[in-house]
């Protein structure tokens, strides 16, 4: 059997025509079968009053002229082979008003206001009507027509030169019923107003004979409102110290950057922006005289003993730089190259206010293993002065070359090595921070006192030295073995790392001098002592054991008191001969 007819619901466009409309269920019957509506009055259901149609959606409609008719007490009756429901709706005309969608809708602008106008439909009907603005932000608002003046409403308090879209509804001024449909959407341009805000303008200055080159470059901030299609830029620069006449130069939108040549007197330089309607405000910059520390302008042509320079390092989001902040300046301005190794360098800067005192500078433009300089100025009155240097990169990586090791000096169980300085410039991928010294026999793995273990997938350990110290030029590996191949290698590293492993230099310890000294002593001299005395066996016989012992070289002859002359006297109680043998001289007969 079929549904009670859902959603069942009177109303009128035009206070002659009545339209109802529901929604029909399922039955899955068809032809013949089909459900059948009928809408009649529910005081005589055989007053049939509109014969209803159903699109492929399910939505029924019928429609009736009301004549003088207003109040209505109609029934909507359905029913097929298996039964019938019905659906019942009283109402009064006057309160189901349900206006058509407004049209031919135009517009008057200003350079902060629209009005809308718009036409609709039986005009003898009383309605009031809702305007719908987008504004470029995405945010929408509603505003309402007066019942004295239902064809027409200003929207106040827009922003000049923007483009906005609008459509309205409307709905009966009395017993409301429903909004009608939303008219077709109009598209429309609030007229040109003269600019807001100034530009930022920042400057390059380099040294040249006579005076200074300035490159000036000037941009849109989010505080500066064009109000309009910018035609041009004007820059006016004039010595402070005399009454000298301005001079002045014009450039098309399409320009942001200029040079002008300033002697060494001091200078106001001032940049506006034209549209159709008017010039914005001023921005201004000072540049100082030669007499007044000049100098401090130049970021790139000062020394490291002339300004204080730091490193810096990348985060996830730019880089971080921080600076001491000092009291007398009202902002300061950070300035750097998007593209250091490129000319021009792409030069772009940002300005924060007196209470910071540390950024992360982002750009799109920034790689890993490039090094960025980031100049620091405070700024009081429109006058700038340089007062710190940072550089540093995005992401350090690994450093090109390796060092050039000129000179190694071996012993039996150490190796010295001397390489050259490293050569760093703002080429390099990183900041060298030292040095690694990787060692090991050639056969097999290393595993000398006070090295670190270094791993390397697929091939033998090395020892590992690490020196954090980037200026030092030697290094001395100890406790090798003597008469040994080592293979030995030097690795500068960053903050990046270092490039992988490839060339090693091979060499070899010599034999161990001492030992050898030692072994000299105790077997060389021995044999060749020995060898001596075989061939001189009579001679030290002779001397060593005489058959006959000569008194001048018994140690019993040693009293001085037993001396004659230059001979020394035997007493014969002091030892028992085995052969006495008389003297027959003439001394002994003496004696």
């Amino acid at each position: 059997p079929p549904d009670t007819p859902k959603d069942f619901s009177c109303q009128t466009q035009d206070m002659k025509r009545v339209t109802c409309t529901w929604t029909e269920g399922e039955t899955y019957l068809y032809g013949e079968n089909s459900p059948r509506y009928t809408l009649s009055k529910t005081s005589s259901q055989k007053t049939v009053l509109c014969k209803a149609s159903c699109s492929e959606q399910h939505e029924c409609s019928c429609s009736w002229d009301i004549g003088q008719q207003w109040i209505w007490n109609v029934t909507v009756t359905v029913e097929n082979p298996l039964g019938k429901k019905t659906a019942t709706d009283v109402f009064d005309v006057n309160h189901r008003m349900h206006p058509t969608a407004p049209f031919q809708v135009w517009e008057d602008c200003t350079y902060t206001e629209i009005t809308l106008h718009w036409n609709y439909e039986n005009n003898e009907i009383e309605l009031f009507c809702q305007t719908e603005v987008f504004q470029p932000d995405g945010k929408v608002e509603l505003h309402n027509s007066s019942v004295a003046d239902p064809k027409r409403v200003t929207v106040r308090g827009l922003q000049p030169y923007t483009e906005y879209t609008a459509r309205v509804r409307c709905g009966a001024a009395k017993h409301f019923w429903k909004w009608s449909d939303w008219s077709q959407p109009l598209t429309t341009r609030t007229k040109e107003g003269t600019p807001s805000g100034k530009l930022d303008m920042w400057r390059e200055i380099t040294p040249v004979v006579g005076g200074r080159n300035v490159t000036l470059f000037w941009k849109q901030t989010p505080s500066f409102q064009a109000n309009g299609k910018i035609i041009s830029y004007e820059v006016t620069w004039e010595k402070i110290d005399d009454g000298s006449k301005p001079e002045s130069i014009s450039f098309s939108s399409v320009y942001n950057s200029t040079r002008i040549f300033l002697d060494n007197h001091s200078y106001r330089i001032s940049i506006v922006a034209k549209n159709s309607v008017n010039f914005s405000l001023p921005s201004i910059l000072i540049i100082s005289g030669a007499a007044d520390n000049s100098r401090r302008l130049f970021c790139s042509f000062l020394g490291p003993e002339e300004l204080k320079e730091g490193q810096v390092n990348g985060t996830d989001d730019g880089v971080f730089i921080s600076w001491e902040p000092r009291s007398i300046y009202d902002s300061y301005i950070i300035d750097w190259c998007n593209f250091p190794r490129l000319q021009p360098c792409d030069l772009q800067w940002k300005t924060f206010g007196p209470n910071i005192s540390s950024a992360v500078i982002s750009s799109a433009a920034f790689v890993p293993g490039v090094r960025y300089t980031f100049c620091i100025y405070g700024s009081v009155a429109n006058r700038a002065s340089l007062l710190e240097r940072k550089i540093g990169y995005l992401r350090e990586l690994p450093p090109h070359l390796d060092p050039i090791v000129r000179k190694v000096d071996l012993t039996y169980n150490s190796v010295t090595l001397f390489w050259d300085s490293y050569f760093t410039n703002n080429s390099e991928p990183g900041f060298i921070r030292g040095y690694h010294v990787y060692v090991s026999p050639v056969q097999g793995n290393c595993n000398l006192k006070g090295s670190e273990k270094h791993i390397r997938s697929g091939e033998p350990e090395l020892c590992k030295y690490t020196i954090e110290n980037p200026e030092e030029k030697r290094y001395t590996v100890k406790h090798l073995m003597p008469n040994t191949k080592y293979k030995i290698v030097v690795k500068a590293f960053t903050g990046g790392g270092e490039t992988p492993i490839v060339n090693f230099r091979y060499i070899d310890t010599p034999s161990n001098s001492n030992i050898l000294y030692f072994v000299f002593l105790l077997v060389i001299i021995p044999i060749l002592v020995a060898a001596i005395c075989h061939w001189k066996m009579e001679w030290v016989k002779e001397c060593c054991c005489p058959v006959i012992p000569s008194p001048n070289k018994s140690k019993v002859l040693s009293f001085k008191e037993f001396k004659i002359d230059s001979g020394k006297v035997l007493k014969i109680n002091d030892c028992l001969p085995d052969v006495l043998a008389v003297d027959s001289n003439p001394e002994a007969q003496k004696l």
